[in-house]
């Protein structure tokens, strides 16, 4: 199977001074066109509104090539594709039921794509009010094991569609250049060649826990700094003099470009260690399902969430697994090994079932329910579930083979089903910087299990429900 995958290089651009006046005329017409077809197509709440590129060239290209004095004409097409795409977003938020507004554009950036731009590896030609001006790029003086030299001067990637950007600070233009190749993988199109890895993502403690007893990051500490970085910029607005201003325009969104950074290394690691289990697929809980139960900055977490997945499919994508969606319902509070699902089974990170006695951290439980709610999703797309088909998901040592008859969230399955050369591990957990540099240990969660007693005497006066079994 052939995968196409892109990936953006941030490339600083030497662009003569004479000519940066003209780069700048062209983002004004730029975002004028993109503005002007906003204004056109936004036609909530008496008409619908138009989202159709094609539509829209029809009814306003002529005359925003008119009013911009022949601006180049793939550039227009950009700016209109861009306004019609934002509208299709607003128009999807309206249909759920959220608030939105009329696209406005009032930031530096323009999209070239091959027929405005011509892409070299070390320059390109960009088309301007005033004619082509060649830029050539600022690249490191050892290229090797960055990303200028692992993609931008690769021979194996192209160019694609990329944008200009403008740096009023340091007055410094940057071309994100998207380079694309073709990656030939292996997917498996059966269950039983899969092997899924569960991912619990959480507000407090660690982001993220997997079934294969990986404890990442530390989401304490994000929510940390967010919450000092906030209390900062409040400060300095209420403040209100002129010091205090040009402090709150320095700082800018400081702590977004850490926040990625950090969520950057944490999804790095995520798909790091999937590769080395030889994992097809990740699976994720759908948080789109779960955003209502969370009680402290709502918003916050749930960019935290939706912007870890999409930086661990794309990571993903380039390796060849596949990331999926499970339904987080009862992950928590089910156990793993025997499917007991009981609200008493979790007490905050710690997670012991009142059926089998079996104990573990309470976000490593979850995740491994989570790999099996995929497997069996898998599972049910073989021809026949009855057949015996079987998926495998991956444990902190060696893997489980689930069956789609039999698994643990419908029906017992003995000790036997996990891993029995598993460690005991005392202290899980990982090393992790913060963003003022400190240096500690995160983690630190027991994880062991008991052995299963005899089930011929069963416990008084607790009781298991077990869910519905699949496939009936």
């Amino acid at each position: 199977m052939v995968w196409d995958v892109t990936q953006t290089v941030r490339v600083r651009l030497n662009v003569p001074d004479d000519r940066k006046s003209d780069i700048h005329a062209t983002n004004k017409k730029f975002t004028y066109c993109a503005n002007r077809t906003a204004d056109w197509a936004w036609r909530y709440p008496d008409e619908n509104c138009v989202t159709s590129k094609t539509e829209a060239e029809d009814g306003i290209y002529d005359d925003l090539r008119e009013e911009t004095d022949k601006l180049h004409s793939n550039l227009v097409q950009k700016a209109i594709k861009r306004a019609t795409n934002d509208i299709g977003n607003c128009v999807d938020r309206l249909a759920d039921g959220e608030n939105t507004s009329k696209p406005e554009y009032d930031t530096f950036s323009i999209v070239y794509d091959k027929r405005a731009a011509t892409y070299y590896r070390k320059k390109v030609s960009l088309a301007t009010v005033n004619g082509r001006v060649e830029c050539t790029y600022d690249l490191p003086e050892n290229p090797d094991g960055t990303p200028h030299g692992e993609y931008l001067l690769n021979e194996d990637y192209s160019f694609s569609t990329s944008t200009v950007h403008y740096d009023s600070e340091t007055d410094e233009f940057y071309l994100h250049a998207a380079m694309e190749t073709e990656v030939d993988v292996t997917s498996p199109e059966k269950a039983e060649d899969s092997t899924v890895r569960g991912v619990d993502c959480n507000v407090d403690d660690h982001i993220a826990v997997t079934s294969t007893g990986r404890f990442i990051g530390n989401a304490d500490s994000l929510n940390h700094q967010r919450r000092e970085f906030e209390k900062r910029r409040a400060s300095l607005q209420q403040t209100g003099t002129h010091s205090a201003h040009n402090t709150f325009q320095r700082i800018g969104d400081r702590f977004g470009r850490w926040s990625n950074d950090y969520l950057h290394q944490c999804s790095k690691e995520l798909v790091a260690e999937a590769n080395r289990h030889g994992c097809t697929h990740i699976s994720f809980e759908n948080w789109e399902q779960i955003r209502d139960r969370i009680s402290d900055g709502k918003k916050f977490q749930q960019w935290a969430f939706n912007a870890l997945q999409s930086q661990v499919e794309h990571k993903a994508e380039q390796v060849g697994i596949i990331v999926e969606k499970v339904e987080p319902a009862y992950t928590s509070q089910q156990c793993s090994k025997c499917g007991c699902t009981l609200e008493e089974n979790r007490h905050g990170q710690h997670f012991e079932c009142l059926d089998c006695e079996y104990m573990a951290n309470a976000d490593y439980n979850a995740a491994k329910n989570s790999a099996r709610k995929l497997s069996v999703t898998l599972q049910q797309g073989q021809k026949s579930v009855a057949g015996g088909a079987s998926c495998q998901y991956a444990l902190k040592s060696g893997i489980v083979t689930v069956n789609a008859v039999k698994v643990a969230s419908d029906t017992f399955v003995s000790v036997e089903r996990e891993s029995t050369n598993k460690p005991t591990a005392s202290a899980v957990g990982n090393w992790h910087q913060t963003a003022f540099g400190e240096t500690h240990r995160t983690g630190g969660s027991a994880m062991h299990c008991r052995t299963r007693r005899d089930r011929s005497s069963p416990r008084i006066g607790r009781s298991c429900i077990p869910t519905p079994r699949f496939g009936r």
